[in-house]
């Protein structure tokens, strides 16, 4: 049930900063169909998913906004979100922003990402593991 309640309460507030804190679609008036459907201006991609598979994100994002401190929200050795019922994401405001999905990726990707974040490639290849392209060694 409180899975159900954070994802619905995230839902509440992106939808509130489109019609009110940020104000971009402040004449916005759709129907639970069309939010279904996604025909709101808008994405918020969450960490873990199709369009942001690198979970690693999650600590940039921590630091930046101090969600340990400030909400008591922490990560997991795996990176998962505690407690649990908890949500997170990237929110987007373009009009033309639109979900993608990252498909498959080779070991000149994953060696290009790993040198730029820092991180020795065996660690990289592990988190990204699920979209890679080939076998690791």
């Amino acid at each position: 049930m409180a899975d159900r309640f954070v994802e619905a309460f995230a839902e509440y507030l992106h939808r509130d900063m489109r019609l009110n804190s940020w104000g971009y679609a402040s004449d916005e008036n759709l129907d639970e169909a069309d939010l279904l459907k996604i025909k709101y201006d808008g994405i918020r991609p969450a960490p873990g998913y199709p369009s942001q598979p690198d979970h690693t994100e999650k600590t940039t994002m921590w630091e930046a906004i101090k969600a340990k401190e400030l909400a008591g929200i922490q990560l997991s050795e795996s990176l998962s979100m505690m407690p649990a019922a908890s949500v997170s994401a990237l929110v987007f405001a373009h009009p033309d922003s639109q979900y993608f999905a990252v498909g498959q990726i080779g070991k000149d990707q994953v060696t290009s990402y790993a040198e730029r974040k820092n991180y020795e490639m065996s660690k990289m290849e592990r988190w990204l593991s699920p979209i890679l392209n080939y076998e690791r060694d």
